[in-house]
């Protein structure tokens, strides 16, 4: 079976989703992140088929969030790291940890407890922020065109604003509104 491509889309989520949306890359990315960087490592600790490891990691490569290098240990050899476009999708996977830790962790007990190595504090939960510092929900976040929309996203922009903020023509609804 096939699945669709969303590369077309004149959306970042859809595109981002056509590259890392497939669960064993982001397992993988977060094996990098835990300090793995051979095949055997990232095969035992995932349990995921030979064949299927190769497949994603070429794929990685080829997406340039993983880079091969050669293991000075052992010859003929390579170990895989994240590169700066891997290493960018840490905040991804800790949002992820964070909402899995709240939703589903069993009995309400996550399994891990992420701490600042400087301040042996707990890192603090991720979210949208204004300006401000206010946390922010998406009933609260206005979509504007960037540089890149298209007239179907200036109007997809339009409904969505609409529907989610009470906007009409583009004018936002009064403050105070309730939801």
């Amino acid at each position: 079976m096939y699945r669709k491509r969303f590369d077309g889309m004149n959306c970042s989520i859809a595109r981002a989703l056509d590259e890392v949306g497939e669960w064993w890359t982001l397992l993988i990315v977060r094996e990098c992140t835990q300090g793995m960087s051979r095949f055997d490592e990232f095969q035992s600790e995932l349990g995921i088929a030979r064949n299927v490891l190769t497949a994603r990691l070429e794929r990685l490569i080829e997406l340039g969030i993983l880079e091969r290098y050669p293991l000075e240990e052992r010859a003929n050899t390579f170990g895989y790291r994240l590169t700066e476009k891997g290493d960018e999708l840490y905040p991804v996977l800790v949002a992820l940890m964070q909402w899995g830790d709240r939703w589903l962790a069993p009995k309400g007990k996550p399994p891990v407890t992420l701490v600042d190595d400087a301040t042996g504090q707990p890192v603090k939960a991720m979210s949208v922020e204004g300006k401000a510092g206010k946390a922010l929900s998406f009933r609260d976040v206005r979509f504007a065109p960037g540089p890149g929309a298209t007239s179907a996203t200036r109007t997809v922009i339009d409904d969505r604003n609409r529907r989610v903020l009470g906007e009409s023509d583009g004018e936002p609804a009064k403050k105070g509104r309730s939801r």
